[in-house]
């Protein structure tokens, strides 16, 4: 399974909510990834590809995922608090919901990280770790199906008729700075 952890993205920084769309897509590929691993080899011996594919996806949780929820928490969701708009306030009680999905799923990915690290030092994880690693990896797959939905099917459809295009590509340099990048054809 070679997916590349610097891909392309579909959107630029440009289309801020676009972007956090693509990450979604990249979450679930790379949760898919550890799921699909984990089923195969439960907790035993790894060969050179699934050891391969288990490193990128927990690097890409470990240092793109971040980002993506300081762009959601840092930019998109005070934005949305502080907009005046009545159509906000729907958003605004989504919006409580998921702050707690993501205080969630960095404690199961916490726990996933050490797993799969303990499993990639020792070639094996005994069966109560393995065990915990699957009921991780299903409780982060039953969170993210209706939190990404949420956000793609709601939250960002709301935020782009709430948010103008200032703001928006206001926040779309934030999270090019948090990247360590000049979004193209910035100015300034």
């Amino acid at each position: 399974m070679a997916i590349q952890i610097g891909g392309r993205p579909d959107h630029g920084f440009h289309e801020p909510l676009g972007l956090l769309s693509d990450c979604h897509r990249r979450i679930e590929r790379f949760l898919h990834v550890l799921v699909a691993v984990e089923r195969q080899a439960s907790g035993g011996p790894l060969g050179p590809g699934d050891r391969r594919a288990l490193d990128t996806a927990l690097t890409y949780f470990e240092t793109a995922a971040p980002h993506h929820t300081a762009d959601e928490e840092d930019s998109l969701f005070p934005r949305l608090r502080a907009s005046r708009d009545p159509a906000a306030q729907r958003a605004l009680a989504l919006v409580e919901r998921l702050e707690r999905d993501h205080a969630t799923a960095d404690q199961h990915h916490a726990a996933v990280n050490t797993l799969v690290r303990r499993w990639l030092d020792h070639d094996r994880l005994d069966p109560p770790d393995a065990a915990a690693l699957r009921a991780h990896l299903t409780a982060l797959q039953d969170l993210y199906r209706p939190h990404i939905a949420a956000e793609d099917e709601d939250l960002f459809p709301a935020a782009a008729r709430l948010l103008d295009q200032p703001t928006l590509r206001q926040m779309g340099r934030e999270m090019a700075a948090r990247r360590g990048v000049s979004p193209p054809g910035d100015a300034g």
